[in-house]
C-alpha cells in the first residue's frame, strides 16, 4: 500500500493510516513498519459467502494529511 500510494515508510506513521471493514469483523490491518495491507485473522470463505460463487471482502484505507 505505501509504494502503491507513493509514502516513505517513516512517512507512515506520521500521516495516521486507518482501515475501515464493512460490517462486524475487521478482516484487514496495516503493517506500519512494512507498508503491507494484511490479514488480521483466518478468513473463512465458506463461512462469508456459502451461497456465492465470487467471494469479495471489500475495506477502505484512510490516509490523513495530504497526499
Amino acid at each position: 500500500v505505501a509504494k502503491d500510494l507513493g509514502l516513505q515508510l517513516t512517512e507512515i506513521s506520521d500521516r495516521g493510516v486507518h482501515i475501515i471493514d464493512r460490517g462486524r469483523m475487521q478482516y484487514f490491518a496495516f503493517h506500519e513498519r512494512t507498508g503491507h495491507l494484511v490479514t488480521a485473522e483466518k478468513i473463512d470463505r465458506e463461512q462469508l459467502c456459502r451461497l456465492v460463487e465470487k467471494c469479495v471482502l471489500r475495506c477502505e484505507l484512510i490516509v490523513e494529511e495530504e497526499m
